[in-house]
C-alpha cells in the first residue's frame, strides 16, 4: 500500500486490501523490500506503481509482462505522462474521453 501511496495514484484502498494475497496484486521485491506493486481487475491495469529511486530499472515493465503471462491481454487508462511507459511495452494506445487508453496482448 505504501509503493501505491506514494505515486499518489488514485485508487481505492479498501479495494486493494480486499485483493491482497490474490494473484490481482502483484508485488516486485528488492532486497527484502517491496520497490513495485501492479494492481489489476481481471485484465485491465487499475495501477503501476514503483518507487522513485527502482523507476527506469525495469520494475514496472516486469509487473506488467507478469500479469500479461497470466491474462493473455491486458488493457489500462492513463494519463499522457505516463503514455512512453506503456509505448515502449508495445501497447496499441489511443485516446478515449481525455485520457489514452491501452491494449496488449500475448503474440502467439
Amino acid at each position: 500500500m505504501r509503493v501505491l501511496d506514494g505515486a499518489v495514484l488514485e485508487i481505492d484502498a479498501e479495494k486493494i486490501q480486499h485483493r491482497l494475497g490474490t494473484d490481482s496484486v502483484l508485488v516486485a521485491e528488492r532486497g527484502g523490500h517491496v520497490v513495485g506493486a501492479l494492481v489489476r481487475d481481471g485484465d485491465h491495469v487499475e495501477a503501476v506503481a514503483v518507487r522513485r529511486q527502482h523507476r527506469n530499472s525495469g520494475v514496472g515493465a516486469a509487473l506488467v509482462r507478469r500479469a500479461l503471462e497470466r491474462t493473455g491481454r491486458l488493457t489500462a487508462e492513463f494519463d499522457p505522462q505516463v503514455r512512453e511507459f506503456y509505448e515502449s511495452l508495445e501497447f496499441e494506445i489511443r485516446e478515449r474521453d481525455g485520457r489514452l487508453w491501452g491494449e496488449k496482448r500475448v503474440r502467439d
